[in-house]
């Protein structure tokens, strides 16, 4: 067993969406509590640093970040989706919560490649898997995993990255960034149909993306199966230098926002699949990041669960 620091930030609990929205502060702060009143995980939690400028437009066209930037209020909430139905929304704090999510990324690209830590946890809010690289949506507006994964080939040279979504919703915005780079292999399990309606398996890229969707209702055994079958099978034989984590816990049975059937001791074994593969190829290096997940219950007991995968077998890699 090895510890598993986690990255996180105050200011993360800082981003509103007004009430009765879903992605709510509650998600990062149970989510905490549950990590810190674990007592057979070794965590360590640290405060990450905001990304700067630089860092976001790895991804992001910095005149986007401007765009996002300059709608932010001075009180009370904006949209920046046009669509009827626009849920996305700016508070007045949003700037900082949104770069100290990113930030996190950074921070546990820095601490994996440079200490030699194998598994971090970025417990930060907003998401960022549907952030796509000039559009916000699905409440997510700089994509965390995508940046992280440019850092690492810009700044540590690593050339073969694998990003593993397991949230129920599919991650558009992560296989838009990729859809042409071979160098990043890009796996997603995601309700079909569901929102952004994307992730059909004929969606391939450059033959670096694996989509699997599954139907409502699908068990976690059942789950467990296509997981391995359509993603790791393929993540392993890609051999990634590290495997980062789009880390969605809205399959979850209680979730209001799908209808998967997990239960929390299923993100236990869907992370110690992940982990065996970080271990054969990647040195052990993984990297996950909170996305979705919108029952506080199960959010936290998923979270756990998780966090309990991760530090699984550090000794072998």
């Amino acid at each position: 067993m090895g510890k598993v620091i986690v990255f996180t930030h105050p200011d993360c609990l800082l981003k509103d969406n007004g009430p009765n929205h879903p992605e709510k502060k509650e998600r990062l702060v149970v989510a905490l509590e549950a990590i810190q009143n674990t007592d057979d995980i070794d965590t360590e939690l640290r405060l990450a640093s905001p990304a700067t400028n630089e860092h976001v437009s790895l991804v992001h066209p910095e005149s986007y970040l401007n765009d996002i930037f300059s709608l932010i209020p001075n009180s009370g909430l904006v949209t920046v989706e046009q669509e009827p139905n626009a849920d996305t929304f700016l508070c007045p704090h949003s700037k900082e919560a949104i770069l100290r999510a990113c930030g996190a990324g950074i921070a546990a690209a820095q601490t994996v490649m440079q200490d030699g830590v194998k598994r971090v946890f970025c417990a930060v809010r907003p998401p960022g898997h549907h952030a796509e690289t000039t559009r916000a949506n699905g409440f997510c507006f700089v994509n965390n995993a995508a940046v992280t994964a440019r850092y690492l080939q810009d700044e540590h040279q690593i050339k073969k990255i694998a990003i593993i979504d397991f949230d129920v919703h599919h991650g558009n915005g992560t296989q838009e960034i990729f859809y042409n780079d071979s160098s990043v292999l890009y796996g997603s399990i995601h309700e079909h149909p569901l929102f952004p309606g994307t992730g059909l398996s004929s969606e391939t890229g450059v033959g670096n993306i694996f989509n699997a969707p599954i139907a409502p209702g699908t068990t976690g055994e059942d789950f467990l199966n296509i997981f391995k079958s359509k993603i790791i099978d393929n993540v392993d034989k890609f051999q990634p230098e590290i495997i980062l984590l789009s880390a969605g816990f809205d399959a979850h049975r209680r979730d209001p926002l799908a209808n998967i059937d997990l239960e929390s001791k299923d993100y236990f074994y869907i992370t110690k699949k992940i982990v065996d593969i970080a271990n054969r190829h990647a040195q052990g290096r993984v990297i996950s990041f909170l996305e979705g997940g919108y029952d506080q219950a199960a959010l936290a007991e998923s979270v756990v669960e998780h966090l309990r995968g991760l530090q699984e077998n550090q000794s072998n890699s």
